[in-house]
């Protein structure tokens, strides 16, 4: 019998340990003829790790078989009956499932349930000289984990389903402005940048400044998500917000993001447009470093408008203006793409679980999701 692993929408039966026992071979001479370490042979058979093309390729080569021998695709059922907990939903809600015994339940991903519940564990804890950690992680634990800098709130499904696909990697998804996010890419802070500039010429933002951060070693831009930007307000709406000018009115509290956040340049770019000087808003130096800080702000009433994305105001059951939606980007250095990781990283971006899920998300859309943008 194989060793099943699901991936995407399918389960793939692999094969690999019954040609290699029939040949004669063991894993360390089968890692030498494919030329990968002998763990990699170990967690393919498995089912831990689907190896990518070229590694396929070289595996069917050896067994003088084709590919489709060696992983079989069964198809899985696309729907399944659930018993949705806690709240009515409607068509198109995400959830968290589980299977308690033969009951399949699922859990509404709406509202402060879309954001995460308790602390998040540590690798490691400083030591009282402040330059050394306590490490508490399995050192292949590390390597396998990657650094994901930006402030795409789906960033976190991604790390999700790069979980599913591959136990034993890791995505960190910390969160930075879009030039931080950059900026710490070509410090060596972070394997992947995610960045979403915005287009005020005819070139594009993201690749333009992608390129000047990763000029000594050169990297790709992969598209992650399309997501609506705009102004988080008061349930309701009571102030009628509908646009950047409204925020002239004397009476809007309004909280802004940082310097460097692509959100605030988004505003700076709309008031010059519409000649709105940027003293004439109640609250434009007051700063949030991120967009629950601002939707928070709101739903305390300490604010009446903030620049956020529209799927943080749904997450804090408040309103919403949009103003345009801007194109995420992935952007990974030359010298970074092949490691293990961000290989099943970019794998993932090819899958319809991903694509469907980042769809049904309010405010996001996944057509880019996964092409290959520009090589810088």
């Amino acid at each position: 019998m194989g060793c099943a692993v699901k991936r995407k929408d399918e389960t793939i039966t692999c094969k690999v340990k019954e040609y290699r026992q029939t040949n004669g071979l063991s894993q360390q001479e089968l890692a030498e003829r494919v030329d990968v370490r002998r763990q990699a042979i170990y967690d393919i058979e498995a089912g831990r790790y689907l190896p990518n093309t070229a590694i396929a390729l070289r595996l069917a080569r050896v067994f003088a078989c084709r590919v489709e021998d060696l992983f079989v695709q069964d198809a899985v059922a696309d729907s399944q009956t659930v018993d949705v907990i806690q709240g009515a939903s409607t068509p198109a809600t995400r959830l968290a499932l589980g299977r308690i015994r033969e009951r399949l339940v699922g859990f509404p991903l709406q509202g402060e349930e879309s954001i995460g519940f308790g602390l998040r564990s540590a690798d490691g804890i400083l030591t009282g000289d402040g330059r050394n950690a306590k490490i508490l992680s399995p050192a292949d634990h590390l390597e396998k984990t990657i650094i994901l800098m930006g402030c795409d709130p789906a960033f976190e499904i991604l790390g999700s389903h790069v979980l599913r696909s591959a136990p034993e990697a890791r995505v960190h998804c910390r969160f930075a402005t879009s030039h931080r996010a950059l900026t710490g890419l070509a410090e060596g802070m972070a394997h992947v940048a995610g960045t979403h500039f915005h287009n005020t010429g005819k070139k594009e933002s993201n690749v333009v400044l992608a390129g000047k951060q990763l000029a000594g070693t050169g990297g790709v831009v992969f598209g992650f998500s399309l997501l609506e930007e705009g102004l988080m307000v008061a349930r309701g709406n009571p102030l009628g917000i509908r646009s950047v000018a409204d925020l002239a009115q004397g009476r809007v509290r309004f909280i802004n993001r940082d310097q460097g956040a692509a959100l605030r340049t988004l505003l700076d770019d709309n008031l010059n447009k519409r000649g709105i000087d940027n003293s004439a808003i109640r609250g434009y130096e007051t700063e949030v470093h991120s967009h629950r800080e601002g939707a928070f702000r709101i739903v305390c009433n300490v604010a009446d408008a903030a620049l956020g994305f529209r799927a943080v105001a749904e997450a804090y059951n408040i309103g919403f203006v949009p103003i345009t939606s801007a194109r995420c980007d992935l952007v990974i250095p030359n010298d970074l793409k092949n490691h293990p990781t961000v290989h099943i990283l970019l794998d993932v971006l090819q899958s319809n679980s991903l694509r469907k899920e980042i769809s049904s998300i309010p405010g996001y859309e996944s057509s880019v999701t996964g092409n290959l943008i520009s090589e810088v």
